[in-house]
């Protein structure tokens, strides 16, 4: 897994669940859905790259 993409899915991760939890606490529910969304797409991103790492199909 490459730095720049490791670091890429953990800041989604990150910045998706604050952007979740703040706007669910404000009742946003619109952008607490996009922020689970973020959330969500770094976690498949991370996924994707530790596949590569283990010598899966993504290389």
């Amino acid at each position: 897994m490459s730095a720049g993409e490791k670091a890429k899915a953990k800041a989604e991760q990150v910045v998706g669940k604050a952007v979740r939890k703040a706007a669910h606490a404000m009742g946003n529910e619109t952008t607490a859905a996009k922020g689970a969304a973020l959330e969500t797409r770094g976690k498949g991103r991370e996924t994707k790259e530790k596949g590569k790492d283990a010598g899966g199909l993504g290389r």
